[in-house]
């Protein structure tokens, strides 16, 4: 094989390989919350915020249940 054809065959490879990046086929297609997963797994604020969330969450059950229990025992 001479090495004008190769360098030839390299150089389209490269323009090949230019085109195919560019058009960014490893860029991540899934939808933002999976691509969010576990990016703040070890983060001191995301634990502030996932044990602020909990609070608000239970503090929001126990309200609910205590309205659900009044509104019960008010029924009857």
């Amino acid at each position: 094989m001479a090495a004008g054809s190769l360098e030839a065959r390299v150089a389209a490879l490269e323009s090949q390989m230019a085109l195919l990046l560019k058009r960014s086929p490893l860029e991540d297609q899934r939808p933002g919350w999976q691509r969010a997963l576990g990016r703040s797994t070890d983060d001191e604020i995301m634990r502030a915020i996932d044990a602020a969330a909990l609070a608000y969450r239970e503090e929001d059950r126990r309200k609910f249940k205590e309205d659900f229990d009044a509104a019960e025992g008010g029924s009857e």
